[in-house]
């Protein structure tokens, strides 16, 4: 049972890093790269489609991203779809390829871009306390229904206290790698 929680809140708290790191690659830098794109879904025969299933996306250099779109009627939506999209790029198509220029940053924007990162950070730590906190619980319960002792309690709890600290450490250096991303020019 303890094994359980243990495993269950580890694989939470896994989720919730997870998660972050795909936060953080939505966040430009002024570099371009390819999963940049990858949340934007592009309507193709009726239904919403990820781009990347409908068009071949890659860097063509370090400040440009090269859409290239299976199909010729392809190529108006995918430019719509990115041009409307919350990343602010301006696409130029030229014959099947649509070139992306990514708009270097500001100062003011990188400062920004550095807030909304700390925040996401937080909101990370945030969950994955918790989810310890959902195990203390689940491990007080079964103290209460005298299914476990007191010493197998204190001992679950420092163990889920030391995977906690793991966790948070973790979230801790993905922040400090995406922030100097965002602030190197």
């Amino acid at each position: 049972m303890i094994e359980d929680i243990k495993k269950d809140a580890e694989s939470r708290m896994k989720k919730s890093v997870e998660a972050l790191q795909g936060d953080f690659v939505k966040i430009r830098t002024g570099r371009a790269h390819a999963s940049l794109l990858d949340h934007l879904t592009v309507e193709y025969y009726g239904s919403e489609v990820p781009l990347n299933q409908v068009a071949n996306v890659v860097a063509s250099d370090a400040r440009t991203l090269l859409v290239t779109p299976y199909e010729k009627p392809m190529v108006a939506k995918v430019e719509k779809v990115i041009l409307n999209s919350d990343l602010g790029l301006n696409p130029a198509t030229a014959g099947n390829a649509i070139r992306v220029p990514m708009p270097p940053l500001t100062e003011e924007r990188r400062k920004d871009l550095v807030r909304v990162v700390r925040g996401e950070a937080e909101q990370a730590r945030v969950a994955v306390r918790n989810i310890r906190r959902d195990a203390n619980n689940d491990l007080k319960a079964l103290l209460k229904e005298k299914e476990i002792s007191e010493d197998d309690q204190r001992r679950a709890e420092e163990q889920i206290q030391k995977i906690t600290d793991r966790y948070v450490a973790e979230v801790d250096a993905l922040l400090e790698k995406k922030e100097k991303e965002l602030m190197e020019i």
